[in-house]
């Protein structure tokens, strides 16, 4: 079982290496969160969607916007919308599970907000409808997947794409880049000096 336990570690750790190694990652990162602070500091706001790891993801990331990550700050506008099961199961029962995040886009998503898809397989259909007609309305898109891409890439303004095909592998390094994503978006909102306040531990 201990190998088990060092075979995996060392996947990860592999996947990140790649990650830590690829300057289009990183360079695409910086832009999406240049691109979220400006559309927060014109009063727009961010809206997150995934499924399974991905939903969970969604919310972890929001949460860090409204609440916060490290340091006290103004809560900045960001939606998961994976969270309200009325409006999943309705649209779900309703339409289509495909409809799922699009139909709340159409009634949240407004010109000049964010979109950010996140899909592991970057083929989830809730989130190219979602991403497509994100489009239509004016708002910027943003994909955070691997495999390539898959068929979410032409759909996003920006992809950040983890260089894997292991669902988990790709759970950990997107995890590792919300986070980044948001310390980010903050030193664009507030200034690049944000980060030298001091931190607050862990509660």
């Amino acid at each position: 079982m201990t190998d088990l336990v060092r075979r995996q570690l060392a996947q990860s750790i592999e996947t990140m290496s790649q990650v830590l190694a690829d300057d289009i990652i990183h360079a695409a990162v910086v832009e999406a969160a240049r691109i979220t602070a400006g559309a927060m500091k014109a009063g727009h706001k961010l809206l997150v969607c995934g499924n399974g790891g991905s939903a969970a993801d969604s919310q972890h990331l929001v949460a860090e916007f409204v609440s916060r990550l490290t340091i006290d700050r103004p809560a900045l506008r960001a939606i998961a919308l994976t969270t309200d099961t009325s409006i999943l199961t309705a649209v779900g029962n309703d339409y289509a599970y495909e409809e799922v995040f699009a139909r709340q886009v159409e009634a949240l998503g407004q010109t000049g907000d964010v979109l950010l898809a996140i899909s592991t397989s970057g083929n989830s259909p809730n989130c190219i409808k979602a991403l497509k007609l994100a489009h239509t309305l004016g708002m910027h898109t943003i994909a955070y997947t691997g495999n390539g891409g898959g068929k979410m890439k032409p759909e996003a303004d920006i992809n950040v794409i983890i260089p894997s095909s292991v669902t988990m592998n790709i759970q950990e390094s997107h995890l590792a880049l919300e986070h980044i994503f948001c310390m980010l978006v903050e030193r664009f909102y507030f200034g690049e000096d944000f980060g030298s306040k001091p931190q607050h531990l862990a509660e």
